[in-house]
Protein backbone atom coordinates (compact mmCIF):
# COMPACT_ATOMS: atom_id res chain seq x y z
CA UNK A 1 0.00 0.00 0.00
CA UNK A 2 1.00 3.87 -1.04
CA UNK A 3 -0.12 6.73 0.62
CA UNK A 4 -0.07 10.44 -0.33
CA UNK A 5 2.11 13.02 1.27
CA UNK A 6 -1.08 13.81 2.82
CA UNK A 7 -2.13 10.42 4.35
CA UNK A 8 1.12 10.08 5.46
CA UNK A 9 1.13 13.59 7.23
CA UNK A 10 -1.97 12.42 8.67
CA UNK A 11 -0.40 9.00 10.24
CA UNK A 12 2.21 10.89 11.25
CA UNK A 13 0.31 13.27 13.07
CA UNK A 14 1.32 16.27 10.94
CA UNK A 15 -0.19 18.71 8.56
CA UNK A 16 0.54 18.06 4.93
CA UNK A 17 2.77 21.33 4.35
CA UNK A 18 4.23 20.81 7.80
CA UNK A 19 5.59 17.29 6.43
CA UNK A 20 6.92 18.88 3.30
CA UNK A 21 8.97 21.23 5.05
CA UNK A 22 10.61 18.90 7.50
CA UNK A 23 11.28 16.14 4.90
CA UNK A 24 12.71 19.25 3.05
CA UNK A 25 14.68 20.14 5.79
CA UNK A 26 16.25 16.56 6.30
CA UNK A 27 16.80 16.47 2.49
CA UNK A 28 14.54 13.89 1.70
CA UNK A 29 12.38 16.38 -0.87
CA UNK A 30 13.17 18.73 -3.87
CA UNK A 31 10.53 20.42 -4.30
CA UNK A 32 7.96 17.96 -3.78
CA UNK A 33 9.81 14.83 -4.84
CA UNK A 34 12.36 12.51 -3.64
CA UNK A 35 16.12 13.84 -3.59
CA UNK A 36 17.55 10.63 -4.04
CA UNK A 37 14.78 8.47 -5.79
CA UNK A 38 17.23 5.73 -6.36
CA UNK A 39 18.46 5.69 -2.50
CA UNK A 40 15.00 5.81 -1.01
CA UNK A 41 12.87 3.28 -3.03
CA UNK A 42 12.17 1.33 -0.80
CA UNK A 43 10.24 4.17 0.88
CA UNK A 44 9.58 6.95 -1.32
CA UNK A 45 8.45 6.60 -5.17
CA UNK A 46 7.69 9.14 -7.63
CA UNK A 47 3.87 8.48 -9.32
CA UNK A 48 3.63 9.62 -12.47
CA UNK A 49 0.18 10.49 -13.77
CA UNK A 50 -0.44 10.94 -17.64
CA UNK A 51 -3.25 12.96 -19.47
CA UNK A 52 -4.10 14.20 -22.57
CA UNK A 53 -4.64 17.59 -23.44
CA UNK A 54 -6.43 18.31 -26.61
CA UNK A 55 -3.84 21.89 -27.26
CA UNK A 56 -1.10 20.49 -25.84
CA UNK A 57 -1.09 16.92 -26.01
CA UNK A 58 -0.07 13.99 -23.39
CA UNK A 59 0.82 15.85 -20.12
CA UNK A 60 2.48 14.37 -17.41
CA UNK A 61 2.39 15.05 -13.69
CA UNK A 62 4.91 13.91 -10.81
CA UNK A 63 3.85 13.17 -7.14
CA UNK A 64 5.46 11.33 -3.88
CA UNK A 65 4.35 8.03 -2.35
CA UNK A 66 5.07 6.58 0.41
CA UNK A 67 5.30 2.76 0.45
CA UNK A 68 4.62 0.99 3.71
CA UNK A 69 7.59 0.57 4.78
CA UNK A 70 8.34 3.85 4.58
CA UNK A 71 6.38 5.08 7.24
CA UNK A 72 8.00 4.00 10.09
CA UNK A 73 11.90 4.51 8.15
CA UNK A 74 10.28 8.07 7.66
CA UNK A 75 9.10 9.08 11.36
CA UNK A 76 12.79 8.00 11.93
CA UNK A 77 14.28 9.96 9.49
CA UNK A 78 11.99 12.63 11.03
CA UNK A 79 12.03 12.03 14.70
CA UNK A 80 8.54 11.57 15.36
CA UNK A 81 7.49 8.61 17.62
CA UNK A 82 5.33 6.08 15.95
CA UNK A 83 2.70 4.22 18.44
CA UNK A 84 3.82 0.43 18.67
CA UNK A 85 2.35 -1.63 16.34
CA UNK A 86 -0.12 -4.42 17.83
CA UNK A 87 1.20 -8.16 17.70
CA UNK A 88 -0.52 -10.19 14.93
CA UNK A 89 -2.44 -12.53 16.85
CA UNK A 90 -3.74 -14.77 13.95
CA UNK A 91 -0.91 -17.20 13.50
CA UNK A 92 -0.85 -18.37 17.17
CA UNK A 93 -1.84 -22.10 17.96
Amino acid sequence: MERTLAQTAAHLGLTRPKLIARMREKGLLKGNLPTAPERDKAHLRVKVSPWYDEKYGMQYSQSTRVTQSGLRWLAEQLDIDLPAIPADRRDVA
